[in-house]
Formats: C-alpha cells, sequence, structure tokens
C-alpha cells in the first residue's frame, strides 16, 4: 500500500492544516515511509508458536559460586571502641543507667533483674 499526493491532499483537508504546495512531496514521501514500517510489524510471527523477546544474549556463563571471606583494611577489634570474643561490647542503654545520666531515681520495677549488684525486692 501507498499514499499517494491526493491521500495528502486529502487528509490534510480533514484536518484543516494549510499544506504549502512545495511541502506536499516531502509529506508522500514521509507518510509512504510511515505505511512501509508498519507494513513490516505485520510481518511479525505472532500467537503461541511466536518465539519469546529476550534482551541479551541467548544463553549467558555464569561463575562458579563460591564464598570467600570479605578482606577488610583493618580488623573490626582495631575498630570497636571495646571488642571481646568476637563481638562488639557497647555500654547497656534504657532504665538504670538512662536515669542515672538524667540524675532521676530509677523505679523500682526498672531495675533490670539480671544485674547481680541491685536485687530486686
Amino acid at each position: 500500500m501507498s499514499i499517494g499526493r491526493d491521500e495528502v491532499l486529502r487528509v490534510a483537508k480533514l484536518a484543516e492544516l494549510a499544506v504549502a504546495e512545495p511541502e506536499v512531496d516531502r509529506l508522500v514521501e514521509q507518510m509512504n515511509r510511515i505505511v512501509d514500517y508498519v507494513a513490516q510489524l505485520d510481518r511479525v510471527p505472532l500467537g503461541a508458536d511466536a518465539p519469546p523477546f529476550l534482551a541479551g544474549p541467548g544463553t549467558v556463563t555464569l561463575r562458579e559460586d563460591v564464598v570467600r571471606p570479605v578482606p577488610l583494611a583493618r580488623g573490626p577489634a582495631e575498630m570497636a571502641p571495646e571488642f571481646a570474643e568476637g563481638l562488639f561490647l557497647v555500654p547497656r542503654r534504657g532504665g538504670a543507667a538512662m536515669a542515672a545520666e538524667a540524675g532521676s531515681e530509677v523505679p523500682e520495677d526498672d531495675v533490670p533483674m539480671d544485674d547481680p549488684s541491685e536485687e530486686a525486692p
């Protein structure tokens, strides 16, 4: 199928476009290229027998998955303020520690049970 000069002028008239005479030939060529492209799309296989589109290569070679330690510039013991037996030691927060910093009394039910220096009533 091709678009001729008459079709371009008819479409311009229907769209109420003023097309200058020198531009008509260029529009005929452009519209024919569009129609040819759409005709190419009609040749694309469709349906269940059409191959799926996969971006990239058809097969990807994967490397072997090996667990390796991540090398650090410095060990964790060098970065931590306190470090013992492979663990970071941090100050205890909440309850008695926060109340002591604030200068207020600690409610008796807020005293930790696992602290042997302070016994619950």
